[in-house]
Order: structure tokens, then sequence, then C-alpha cells
């Protein structure tokens, strides 16, 4: 069975795969300065609460944006499993051309969704990822990825909001009764959700005539389901999709 692991800034995803079946996932935190002894107590402990056996795991592939995890997190892979795990960079096989003027600065989350997307769809595909920035990921119907956009993820906005000005308060991520707040709180939510969910749709728009033609535009990360509630130009949501490609390279480079 193979071990799929998706490290971003703010979760770390784990994900087990039985063939191209996705028997279990794990959502934890990501913390940079973890030892390799506590990734091995984490994940041993995780394997425990869903009675799975570490002797299933015959092979592991990471994709990780976080470098200091980048050191730790394979070397427990390597030690609890007695595998080397397969790392998403450069010279990989992912069966995508890249279009970027330099194909080493995509992240590596942004090429295993976009390589799980145009799987999924086989279509021109536009990826919507809410992490702790917000990409945009523009696939071809070639299955070419073509660049995107980047732009600070809610939670990053809310924070500088919250650092910056000094009388406002950090708020829950919910939505509010209406667009026209009456509190303080119900303003800030306003602001960001309903701020968040039109840059989602005008980016969207735009990069849509840019394209030309009518795009899939599938949505993924932690907060791809509280947007996509009001995000009209959504048609999808995979909050696991990286994990799906994942397996979807994993595959790719077995041969």
């Amino acid at each position: 069975m193979l071990l799929a692991v998706d490290v971003g800034n703010t979760n770390i995803v784990f994900g087990v795969f039985e063939g191209r079946d996705l028997t279990v996932s794990w959502r934890v935190s990501t913390q940079a300065n973890r030892s390799v002894d506590e990734y091995r107590v984490l994940l041993s402990r995780l394997f425990e609460l869903e009675n799975l056996h570490l002797e299933i795991i015959d092979s592991a592939i990471v994709s990780c944006v976080v470098p200091p995890v980048f050191e730790a997190l394979p070397a427990a892979l390597e030690k609890m499993f007695g595998l080397t795990p397969l790392i998403v960079g450069p010279g990989i096989k992912t069966g995508m051309p890249i279009f970027y003027s330099n194909p080493a600065e995509v992240g590596a989350d942004r090429i295993v969704n976009a390589v799980a997307a145009y799987e999924r769809f086989h279509q021109q595909t536009i990826v919507v990822d809410f992490g702790t920035a917000t990409t945009f990921d523009c696939v071809s119907k070639k299955g070419e990825y073509l660049g995107g956009l980047i732009a600070p993820g809610i939670h990053i906005s809310m924070e500088a909001l919250f650092q910056y000005a000094s009388k406002l308060p950090r708020v829950a991520l919910c939505w509010p009764e209406q667009v026209i707040g009456k509190t303080t709180v119900h303003s800030i939510q306003s602001g960001l959700l309903y701020g968040y969910v039109e840059m989602v749709d005008g980016i969207v728009r735009r990069v849509s005539r840019e394209l030309g033609g009518s795009s899939k535009v599938v949505a993924t990360g932690g907060l791809a389901r509280l947007i996509s509630r009001e995000a009209k130009s959504i048609h999808e949501i995979d909050e696991l999709l990286t994990l799906s490609g994942l397996r979807i390279i994993h595959e790719r480079n077995l041969s």
C-alpha cells in the first residue's frame, strides 16, 4: 500500500492508498521543528487509531513546500517503513509539460494538483487551492501546465487585519447572516469571506477569458468547502485532490 504525504505551510495531509482507493487520510498541523522521532510517534499513533499495521506500507511519496520538514519527515519514513520515499521535485516524471519560465520555481503541490485535476477531467482546467496561500493553476486542454496566480490566503488576510488594525479582533471564519454587518465581528467576517468570494470569481473570470473556451474549475484545500458555498465559479470540490495527484505521479514513476 502507498503512503502519500502532502506537506503544506499550515497542514500536513497523510493518505493511505490501496491501489487507486484512498482508504484513510489524516490532516495535522505543520510544525517545522518536529524531529524525526516526533514524526515517528505521530505516524505510529495515527496508524493505531485506525487499527492499521505499519507493515502494510510498501511505498511512499512526499510533496513538501516547507524545507525544515523536508529534512525530518523522509528520514522518519525511512526508519519506520524501511523504504526511501519518492520526493516530488525536479526530475520526477509527472507526465505533464510545464510551461513556466523556470519550472523549478513552481511549488510541488501546484504541479501535483494540476496532474490530478487533468487526470480527472481531461479538459482545460483551473485548480483553486485554498491553503496558506490561495493559488490558481491553469491546465490546457492538452494537459499542459500553463502557470497561474498566487494570492494571500484568507487566514493570512485575517491575521494581517488583526495585527495592523489594533482595535479589530480575531474572528471565527463563518458566514454572517447578511452582507452588511451590524457588529464589528460580523463586519469582519463579511469583508473577509465575501471579499474572498469576489476575488475568486473575478480571477477565474479573467483567467477563463485569457485561456479562451470553457474551463472546469475545481477547488481544493482546507477552506475549499467554506468558500465554495458562495463562489459561483467553482464547479467541483475535492479537498484531497493533492493526495490523488501524488498517487498518480507515484504510478508514473514505477517504471
